[in-house]
């Protein structure tokens, strides 16, 4: 498990053991894997460094639950996922998108999708992620996550199971769910602007 001079079964030994300098060492390997699952699932309201803090302070405070079962990077996967949830749900996120929270630009974009059957031009590129992220803000947090991994993350449903530790059925039929919630949010504000 050597990785570039890295031995994560003897860095995870040395941890469990105390050693202050195999602690730093584990977090700035783990570092990267933390901040992009953090970034790809932070609420709105929380700074992604104090988010990643809360993850790696589970981590310390569970170690001695990791088995070897699984691939360590897996196991930390689960635990910085779980925090963003738990985050995501204790700031009870909004759940509806209203017209008025759309910038001048955003709402610019979605008036040429309507009237140019759904192309965009290079310019609207940031206002249709703007309103993609706007959107998938507005889903519970288990939707977003699911659509997030799948469709913006690329991941297959074999990955996501590894990461959520919820049954590839499951992931199926919240992925489909989660689209047709989507679709109707999506479908209400292209509604409204048209009142």
């Amino acid at each position: 498990m050597a990785e570039g001079g890295f031995n994560m079964l003897v860095c995870l030994e040395r941890v469990r053991q105390r050693d202050e300098d195999a602690a730093r060492a584990l977090v700035e390997h783990l570092y990267p894997l933390v901040m992009k699952i953090v970034r790809s699932h932070l609420p709105r309201r929380t700074a992604e460094e104090d988010l990643a803090q809360t993850v790696f302070m589970r981590i310390f405070a569970n170690l001695s639950q990791y088995r070897g079962v699984v691939p360590f990077e897996h196991w930390v996967s689960r635990i910085a996922v779980n925090a963003c949830l738990n985050q995501l749900q204790s700031e009870k996120i909004r759940p509806e998108l209203r017209h008025a929270d759309l910038s001048e630009s955003e709402v610019a974009m979605l008036e040429r999708v309507q009237l140019e059957g759904g192309e965009l031009d290079a310019g609207d590129n940031l206002a249709a992620r703007d309103v993609t992220e706007k959107l998938l803000s507005s889903l519970p947090p288990e939707d977003r996550l699911v659509l997030t991994l799948q469709y913006l993350e690329g991941r297959t449903v074999e990955e996501i199971h590894k990461i959520t530790g919820w049954n590839k059925s499951l992931i199926k039929v919240r992925a489909f769910r989660a689209r047709n919630r989507l679709k109707k949010r999506y479908a209400r504000l292209i509604e409204e602007d048209r009142l």
